[in-house]
């Protein structure tokens, strides 16, 4: 039996879709809708360097950010194989699209460090 990746990218699909579903709302709601309304005050800019500084923090900032760009390459792939008929490049669409997503997880790794 050949072993493939795959068992292993629909994990990190389906973590993705539960952050993008849960984590991802708060935060459009409050830093895009009540802080630029004022309903919610912005915090200070000190008290989010502080909160940053945290390991825990950045770590779980990572994996937000990890599991929806895995999420979205999941999304990406499977769709433009759907919509365009482009089965056949199978290989090509998933190097693609996931390696744009561990460039993206490489990018938010060199933004926080």
């Amino acid at each position: 039996m050949k072993r493939t990746p795959e068992p292993y990218l629909w994990l990190l699909f389906s973590g993705g879709g539960v952050v993008a579903a849960l984590v991802l709302p708060v935060l459009v709601l409050l830093f895009g809708v009540l802080m630029p309304l004022g309903v919610v005050d912005w915090p200070a800019v000190d008290h989010l360097r502080a909160l940053l500084d945290g390991v825990v923090v950045r770590a779980a900032l990572l994996v937000v950010v990890t599991l929806c760009l895995f999420h979205a390459a999941h999304r990406i792939r499977f769709t433009s194989e759907e919509l365009f008929g482009i089965a056949k490049f199978d290989r090509a669409l998933a190097v693609i699209c996931y390696g744009a997503a561990l460039a993206g997880v490489a990018a938010a790794l060199w933004v926080m460090a």
